[in-house]
């Protein structure tokens, strides 16, 4: 299913952000070893709002700036219904599956680190979540966001179908 991404223009938005994954990665030259490091970040306004960015630098503070500055970049649009999904919905990205569930008010994120933190800075206080496959925080982070975006609400639903609000109750 081809899914129409919401970007928004982040200007105006009072995001906040969370690293989810800091990561050292070691290059062998001839010398010994080079270090460097990438950083996987999530900014959000906790109001449907939610973008994830990744950055590589030689040192730690610039992978997380360049990570948030990407993740800035690359911020969506979800459609929430009061501070849950509106409906049931499976996320993938390569061998990452993420299930996205609807829970009832007070429940809470029922989710993993990687999972919690798109859901908290999306807005979701009230969902239930499972991760499949792959345990990638860069993957699972980008197969959560593929599936919040696969959200629809009812008047988008009844524009597909060409069909009223009212009639997709029956």
């Amino acid at each position: 299913m081809k899914i129409k991404k919401k970007k928004v223009n982040p200007v105006d938005l009072e995001l906040s952000e969370k690293i989810v994954k800091i990561n050292r990665v070691a290059k062998v030259v001839k010398g010994g070893r080079r270090f460097s490091f990438n950083a996987l970040a999530v900014v959000g306004d906790s109001n449907g709002h939610v973008g994830v960015g990744f950055g590589k630098a030689n040192e730690v503070p610039d992978a997380i700036d360049k990570s948030k500055e990407d993740a800035k970049k690359n911020v969506y649009k979800i459609n929430l219904r009061n501070n849950t999904i509106p409906h049931f919905v499976i996320g993938k990205y390569k061998s990452a599956k993420v299930i996205l569930k609807p829970a009832a008010p007070g429940t809470g994120i029922i989710a993993g680190a990687s999972v919690r933190a798109v859901c908290e800075r999306a807005g979701i206080s009230d969902i239930l979540t499972k991760s499949q496959g792959s345990r990638n925080p860069i993957n699972i982070v980008k197969a959560t966001i593929n599936g919040l975006l696969q959200l629809r609400s009812l008047e988008e639903a009844s524009k597909m179908r060409d069909i009223s609000i009212s009639r997709l109750w029956e």
